[in-house]
């Protein structure tokens, strides 16, 4: 039950930028009525009262240019990479390129190293497992409930996002 609950949650987790991106296009827009309402008020309040709205414009005018400079650093820090990874040799750009998935191949590799000694066991000592229960037990406490509900996230992660790619 876990491991199906763990694959579930994986696939749902893989379409997570999908729905952040929702929210973020839905904040952007907020923030683009916001502005808008806040430049009419400044043009009325300028009218108005004079430069007293023009201090709250510049406050906004800051939290812009402080938006900016993060994007900018967020940029800058990705060119940084892009240099690093240039002068790089070819085999260190590769491995760099597959750091993610690095863990879900030590885990499958884990994985295959278990079925092959539980089937090495099978064959080497037959006195040891007599029947189909002998098997399932030993396969049970080899690949416990967490284990299979890790597997279940990895694989509901990786292969689940296709659903949510557009076409």
């Amino acid at each position: 039950m876990l491991s199906l609950i763990s694959t579930l949650g994986g696939l749902l987790i893989s379409g997570l930028p999908r729905l952040l991106d929702f929210f973020q296009d839905k904040s952007d827009k907020k923030h683009e009525v916001e502005l808008a309402r806040l430049q009419t008020e400044r043009e009325l309040s300028l009218a108005k009262e004079g430069f007293i709205a023009q201090a709250r414009v510049e406050e906004i005018r800051s939290e812009q240019i402080a938006m900016q400079s993060e994007a900018q650093m967020q940029t800058a820090a990705l060119d940084h990479d892009k240099t690093v990874m240039s002068n790089a040799s070819r085999w260190v750009v590769n491995y760099v390129g597959t750091v993610r998935p690095t863990i879900t191949y030590l885990f499958v590799l884990e994985l295959i190293a278990i079925n092959v000694w539980i089937v090495w066991n099978i064959f080497t000592m037959p006195g040891l497992i007599t029947n189909l229960d002998d098997v399932l037990q030993t396969a049970g406490t080899v690949f416990s409930d967490d284990e299979m509900a890790m597997l279940g996230g990895i694989i509901g992660f990786w292969f689940g996002s296709r659903g949510w790619c557009k076409k």
